[in-house]
């Protein structure tokens, strides 16, 4: 793998779309999996103490899309991003950084949450949704692309890093907000997340839970997903304790994921 470091506000070269903004600290190129992605972000952590890490996962380019439109929707954003010269490395970063404080802002504010209960089969799945959900979680690396890009995000929780590569654009996705309650809800479980792409959610979490651990976890994933009887949902009980990570789905077709794997 080769791993290339930025600065926090360091110009990109013209022409060269290599970040997703003045915020991106490093590329990831040629990861294999997410034993990569994880040790680059242990190291990445140690300079970067006082930040939240967030990196992408599926199909980053369409992740760079999608997030772009998801915070142009945002209150005040499109706003924010027309009051500084374009050419201007430093007035670029410090107009990122106020968008994206403006991001956490509405994310923390309490009457822009999302109710876990209203989350009651909002992603409305199939079998077949569910037979990628439990695919997904046997080897989060089959969706996971060769390039990632990791954002250092200055927030003060773990759950606000979201507002780094805030997503859920298209109409039938989980939106941004809906992403955060997801997020939130999974941290109860002791997953913190970890990356996000154009249609999935990654989260980790020191060690595998318990039998009992996952079960809750499952019990909120049928919650959100629906089909309480289908047997993924007995796969992914059995699945998850062995298991550090916890893949979701956000967008409506997210097991299209999984046709993007790496050869």
């Amino acid at each position: 793998m080769q791993t290339t470091l930025f600065e926090p506000g360091q110009p990109r070269e013209p022409g060269v779309r290599d970040r997703l903004d003045s915020n991106t600290v490093a590329r990831l190129d040629g990861v294999t999996g997410f034993a990569d992605v994880r040790e680059a972000l242990t190291a990445l952590r140690a300079t970067y103490p006082d930040a939240r890490l967030l990196c992408t996962y599926d199909d980053p380019d369409q992740c760079a899309y999608t997030s772009m439109h998801a915070t142009l929707v945002l209150e005040q954003a499109a706003e924010q991003a027309e009051d500084y010269d374009f050419d201007d490395p430093v007035a670029v970063h410090r107009a990122e950084n106020a968008t994206l404080a403006h991001i956490a802002a509405l994310l923390d504010a309490p009457d822009r949450r999302v109710d876990w209960p209203s989350l009651a089969g909002s992603r409305a799945a199939t079998d077949a949704d569910l037979d990628d959900l439990v695919r997904l979680n046997s080897s989060p690396d089959k969706a996971l692309d060769a390039t990632v890009l990791v954002q250092r995000v200055p927030v003060e929780r773990d759950d606000l890093a979201l507002a780094g590569i805030p997503n859920g654009y298209f109409a039938d996705d989980w939106n941004i907000f809906t992403n955060h309650a997801v997020v939130r809800r999974m941290a109860g479980h002791g997953y913190r997340h970890l990356a996000i792409g154009a249609a999935l959610l990654a989260f980790d979490r020191p060690t595998a839970p318990s039998a009992a651990e996952a079960a809750a976890v499952v019990s909120d994933l049928v919650h959100l997903y629906g089909l309480p009887d289908a047997i993924a949902w007995h796969e992914l009980a059995v699945l998850l304790p062995a298991r550090d990570m916890l893949v979701l789905g956000y967008a409506e077709d997210f097991g299209s994921a999984l046709d993007l794997e790496q050869p």
